[in-house]
C-alpha cells in the first residue's frame, strides 16, 4: 500500500477537512489576517473534535508547529480521522480526540519551518518582558547568517559549521543553535518579542477546547520532523507539572520516552514550546502527559544546513522568489522526505502505535481515579 503525503499545504487543508467532514468532526477554523499561500490562497489553523460534549479524557495532536514539518503531521491526523480506529477507541472510553491543524499555517505554505516573521513558535511562549536569551547563541550567529546577498554558498557555510563543531563539540553547538534566542530577528531558532498571531490562536484554542473541555486528563504529542534517526519516532517528554508526570508517561510510552533535560534525547532543552503553553493554561484540577513525536530524517549538520539556506534565501529573496528557488528541496528533503515510501510508512505506523499507548494510558488513568472515587 502506497502511503502519500500531502504535495502542497492547500492539498494538506482540503485533504484535513473533507476527512474530518467524513468522520463527522466538529471543525473550527482561524484566518491568518494579512498573509496569503504562494498560490494566493488563504491560510489557516483549522481544529477537527471527535467524541463526546464532556469528554472524561482528552487526546490532543498537533501538526505544523514548524511549519515545513506540518506535511508529515497532517498526513498522519488526516490519517487518524480516515479510520485508523483511533476515534472508534477513544469514543468507546469516553475519551474526545482534538486534532489541531497547521498551527503555522504560513510556514506550512511557504516551506519554511518558521512564522510571517521568521518566529520559531515552538520559542515564542515565554515572558517577552524578561526573555530567556541564550546567550551561547551569540557567538554562533554570523556562522549561521552569511550576509553574501548574491548566491548561498553552502560549502563554505558548510565548512564553517563544521569548523565550530570541531570547536565547541556537537552538543554544544546543538545547545547554542536550538534553544532558543530572543536577541536576533534574522536570526535561527528566534523567538520573537512578543506573542506572535499563532501564539495567540493556540492560546484561544487551550482555552475553548482543551481546558475548556473540563476532562480531568489531557494526553498531548506535538508532531514534529528533522531529529534523531532517521523513522524512528522518538516521544520527548514535555509535561506536565505534576509530581508523578514523568514517570506516568515512561508507563505509557515505555523505555522509548526520553527526555532533553535528562540527557537522553535527540533534542536539546529548549524554552516556550506548545506544552508549556498548555501545561500554563490548565485549571489545577487538570492532568497533563505531554510529548513531542519526533521523526527523524537526515543527519543533523545536513538539517542545519538546509535552515541556513532557507534562512539565506529569506533573507535576500521576495518570498514569492524564495517559494520558486531550488534551495527549497533543501528543506524539504530535510523536514518531509516524501519520496521516501519506507520513511513514511515507518511514520505512519508508529504514530498509530503511540496514539494506542496514549489512548491505553488514558484509560487506564480513567479506570484508577474512578476506582478511587468508588473507594471515597
Amino acid at each position: 500500500m502506497a502511503y502519500a503525503f500531502p504535495f502542497d499545504y492547500a492539498q494538506a487543508r482540503k485533504e484535513f477537512v473533507h476527512a474530518a467532514d467524513s468522520a463527522g468532526a466538529r471543525l473550527r477554523t482561524f484566518p491568518l489576517p494579512g498573509h496569503r499561500g504562494p498560490d494566493g490562497g488563504e491560510l489557516r489553523v483549522d481544529t477537527a473534535y471527535l467524541g463526546p460534549a464532556a469528554p472524561a479524557t482528552l487526546l490532543v495532536t498537533v501538526s505544523g508547529t514548524h511549519g515545513i514539518e506540518g506535511f508529515c503531521g497532517s498526513a498522519c491526523q488526516t490519517r487518524i480521522l480516515l479510520g485508523e480506529g483511533v476515534a472508534r477507541t477513544a469514543a468507546a472510553q469516553g475519551t474526545g480526540v482534538l486534532l489541531i491543524h497547521a498551527l503555522n499555517p504560513y510556514g506550512f505554505a511557504h516551506l519554511r519551518r518558521v512564522n510571517e516573521d521568521n518566529i520559531d513558535l515552538n520559542r515564542n511562549f515565554v515572558d517577552h518582558d524578561r526573555p530567556p536569551h541564550n546567550d551561547p547563541y551569540d557567538l554562533v550567529h554570523s556562522a549561521l547568517t552569511p550576509q553574501d546577498g548574491d548566491a548561498f554558498r553552502a560549502d563554505g557555510v558548510a565548512a564553517g559549521l563544521a569548523r565550530l563543531r570541531d570547536r565547541l563539540g556537537p552538543q554544544t553547538l546543538q545547545e547554542a543553535v536550538t534553544r532558543g534566542q530572543y536577541r536576533h530577528p534574522d536570526g535561527l531558532f528566534y523567538g520573537g518579542r512578543g506573542p506572535c498571531w499563532s501564539q495567540r490562536v493556540f492560546r484561544t484554542i487551550i482555552a475553548d477546547q482543551i481546558d475548556g473541555s473540563g476532562a480531568a486528563h489531557i494526553g498531548y504529542i506535538d508532531l514534529h520532523t528533522g531529529l534523531g534517526e532517521r523513522g524512528l519516532g522518538e516521544p520527548i517528554f514535555r509535561g506536565g507539572r505534576d509530581a508523578g508526570a514523568y514517570e506516568r508517561a515512561r508507563r505509557w510510552y515505555g523505555d522509548a520516552l526520553t527526555a532533553s533535560e535528562k540527557g537522553t534525547s535527540s533534542s536539546t532543552p529548549i524554552v516556550g514550546n506548545t506544552a508549556t503553553a498548555v501545561a500554563d493554561g490548565l485549571g489545577r484540577d487538570r492532568r497533563l502527559t505531554a510529548v513531542t513525536l519526533e521523526f527523524g530524517t537526515r543527519p543533523g549538520p545536513e538539517v542545519l544546513l538546509a535552515l541556513c539556506a532557507d534562512n539565506w534565501l529569506h533573507l535576500h529573496r521576495e518570498p514569492a522568489d524564495a517559494a520558486r528557488s531550488e534551495l527549497k528541496t533543501l528543506i524539504r528533503e530535510a523536514f518531509s522526505p516524501a519520496d521516501d515510501e519506507e520513511w513514511r510508512t515507518r511514520v505512519f505506523r508508529r504514530t498509530r502505535e503511540v496514539l494506542a499507548q496514549a489512548l491505553a494510558g488514558l484509560a487506564s488513568d480513567a479506570s484508577d481515579a474512578a476506582d478511587t472515587a468508588d473507594r471515597a
